[in-house]
């Protein structure tokens, strides 16, 4: 039986993700693009993408994934869930490590993400899973090694409860969720988070990215996720996709998945950075509370202290991006786990 790992995260060779076009149309003087769709159209992505239509809550979707086969096969295949900030593209470099390694390599945007449909209604983790079992299913894909990052850890966490007959082995990567984020930041509304979103400059969103990810990524990596975000601002239907966006950030409020993660029966590794401290909605915490969150190596070790199967790798001077910032490391420490 084929085996299928999951993999979420980000690598460190981002530039060949993206055209020379890109670069050029950025310096000054030169002409801005056209803006992208909010599903990412007129932005590249590293191999062709398919479209898997999918019914959530009654409403037609398509789910966008990438499915890249190796030159000499091992018979398994890995499959890279990404984080809220990226979209699957981001994957190129480690799409490239694992296809060396004789992986075949399928790569989705979850629903309101990337060139996936965003749609009207409310994400959920829950519904996430299932369209990701879907895809497994419609590409035949029986079991799965999981490797997730930063959001997708969450959902990672989410198909392993659900569907653990389906998961061989799971990696997180630099998850977030490892605790409870109402214990520390009070309701926010939504109409108040979409105020903020969209206020947003690039500028500050790139300040963002390199604060609290990771400051050692040169600017030139952070660039295509500047591009990817703000680019589709001039779209006709860029408040649906905002919207999508908002509710992505109120579904990992909402719906924490750390209470789960003790309870995970499968092999589990995760692998942090010493300098991870991302914690989503720390700035609406109380001011007291804040420096208590987003202690991610340490929740890490202690989390995996209470699984059947659990254990932790911290890499030093590496951040919430821990593959970029350290990609050796990773890479070693990757595919050592998914060859047990």
């Amino acid at each position: 039986m084929k085996r299928l790992v999951v993999v979420a995260g980000l690598a460190a060779l981002l530039a060949l993700s993206f055209t020379a076009v890109h670069a050029a149309e950025r310096e000054p003087g030169i002409a801005q693009r056209e803006p992208y769709g909010i599903g990412l159209e007129g932005f590249a992505y590293p191999y062709p993408v398919s479209l898997l239509p999918l019914v959530n809550d009654g409403e037609q979707l398509r789910m966008a994934y990438m499915d890249v086969a190796p030159a000499q096969a091992n018979g398994r295949v890995v499959v890279l869930l990404h984080g809220r900030n990226f979209p699957a593209s981001y994957w190129a470099p480690e799409i490239k490590v694992l296809l060396a390694a004789g992986y075949r390599v399928v790569v989705p945007d979850q629903i309101g993400f990337g060139k996936s449909s965003k749609p009207s209604g409310e994400l959920h983790f829950d519904t996430l899973a299932r369209n990701t079992i879907a895809l497994l299913d419609h590409l035949g894909i029986a079991k799965a090694d999981v490797v997730a990052h930063s959001l997708g850890g969450m959902l990672a966490v989410r198909i392993a409860r659900a569907y653990p007959d389906r998961v061989n082995h799971l990696l997180l990567a630099a998850p977030i969720g490892l605790e409870d984020y109402r214990m520390y930041v009070p309701p926010t509304p939504t109409e108040k988070i979409l105020e903020n979103e969209d206020k947003l400059t690039a500028d500050g969103y790139r300040k963002q990215l390199e604060t609290n990810y990771s400051p050692k990524i040169p600017p030139e990596a952070i660039t295509p996720f500047i591009d990817a975000r703000f680019n589709i601002k001039g779209a006709a239907d860029y408040s649906r996709w905002l919207r999508a966006f908002v509710s992505s950030g109120q579904m990992i409020y909402r719906e924490p998945v750390v209470h789960e993660i003790p309870l995970i029966t499968v092999p589990t590794l995760f692998i942090m950075g010493a300098d991870d401290h991302n914690a989503p909605g720390r700035p609406n915490a109380p001011e007291a509370l804040r420096p208590k969150m987003g202690q991610n190596a340490e929740l890490a070790n202690a989390l995996a202290a209470k699984m059947a199967h659990g254990s932790a790798e911290v890499i030093e001077n590496a951040g919430h991006l821990v593959f970029l910032d350290a990609p050796d490391k990773f890479n070693a420490l990757m595919l050592v786990f998914l060859a047990k």
